[in-house]
């Protein structure tokens, strides 16, 4: 067994190693200055890094064996008379043989030859909505991609502050995905739009099944995504942004952050919540983790789930610290490095 877990910052990338998941080594930073805004692989099995630099733009990176490293010539692009700008890759994610990339603008390309060549997904950047689409507080980015293992061509995406939407066909054309979540701006005239979905998970037994971490609640639904429920019993806080899923045993987890103005660990404890129910009662996770003083937060792609037994959970924050666990969530190390400010973390089992 080798779990890697690379960490992106907004200072470069991080790969910690280990064999039993006690001694980590930790080797980096790799595109020293830059940020490291998403990590995934390729169909073979090869590393995809998205870079991004505010003299150079948004790139992504491939290597074999996260060493030596070459850019992707034809990466996602936006055309100039779009009037949209590329501004960092939000994600990776693959549905059947086809990779997708997720970025800031809002908007999802896909590669089709193994990550060599990425086009405009067009039916989401076309959709009716698209001229009144507004950004987040992190951007109008679209950073929350989910397919259905059995079908390939049914696809959800998440933008922040727009909401989920839904393919049947490829991502030809799209469907809002948002009954039963509160509106941003209630007084909104277009009220299909103007949801901060934070974060999805999705049960892997039941593609239809799925958490979202929204701005202003957590939530579920069990019909891909038709209709919502809150799910809130026993958290300190509506508000966060990660949510992760151990795949193994469906459960869940958070890391509560005290309302949008603040955003800051809920009570000045950096704790975890964990459901394992579905989202009808959480429960907190702190054994190791600060338990007073604690005000550095958790974005979004900063919590993560391996696939061990007991799953391992990854948790970065924004000073720089990783922790992690390898007993779902019971107790918790905080590994070596004083990190920049962590942007996304990913974890691989080979």
């Amino acid at each position: 067994m080798s779990v890697t877990v690379v960490v992106g910052t907004s200072k470069g990338g991080f790969v910690y190693r280990s064999r039993d998941r006690r001694e980590w080594s930790l080797d980096g930073p790799l595109f020293k200055g830059w940020k490291v805004t998403a990590v995934g692989r390729d169909l073979e099995g090869g590393w995809l890094l998205a870079t991004a630099s505010d003299v150079y733009g948004a790139a992504i990176q491939r290597s074999k064996e996260l060493r030596e490293w070459r850019q992707v010539e034809k990466g996602p692009r936006y055309e100039e008379a779009s009037g949209w700008k590329l501004n960092q890759i939000w994600t990776f994610a693959r549905a059947g043989e086809t990779l997708y990339a997720g970025v800031d603008e809002a908007g999802l390309f896909a590669s089709r030859d193994g990550g060599e060549s990425w086009s405009l997904v067009e039916g989401l950047t076309s959709h009716p909505t698209r001229n009144r689409w507004f950004p987040g507080n992190g951007g109008l980015c679209a950073h929350a991609f989910l397919s259905d293992p059995k079908d390939p061509d049914r696809l959800w995406c998440g933008i922040s502050a727009v909401g989920v939407f839904r393919s049947e066909d490829g991502g030809g054309s799209w469907t809002t995905k948002n009954h039963g979540i509160p509106l941003i701006l209630e007084d909104a005239e277009d009220k299909d739009i103007g949801f901060c979905v934070h974060g999805l998970a999705q049960d892997p037994g039941d593609p239809k099944r799925i958490w979202r971490q929204e701005h202003n609640g957590v939530f579920r639904t069990r019909d891909g995504g038709d209709s919502w429920e809150r799910i809130e019993k026993g958290l300190p806080s509506r508000f966060g942004f990660p949510i992760a899923i151990d795949r193994r045993t469906r459960s869940l987890f958070l890391a509560p952050l005290e309302a949008d103005q603040y955003r800051i660990p809920a009570e000045g404890k950096l704790r975890v919540f964990r459901t394992r129910d579905e989202g009808d009662s959480w429960e907190p996770l702190g054994k190791g983790l600060p338990s007073e003083h604690a005000y550095a937060g958790v974005l979004r792609s900063s919590l993560v789930a391996d696939s061990l037994d007991p799953c391992g959970l990854y948790l970065g924050t924004t000073s720089g610290t990783l922790h992690a666990s390898a007993d779902g969530g019971e107790s918790w190390r905080t590994l070596p490095g004083m990190l920049p400010r962590v942007l996304t973390v990913a974890v691989f089992v080979e």
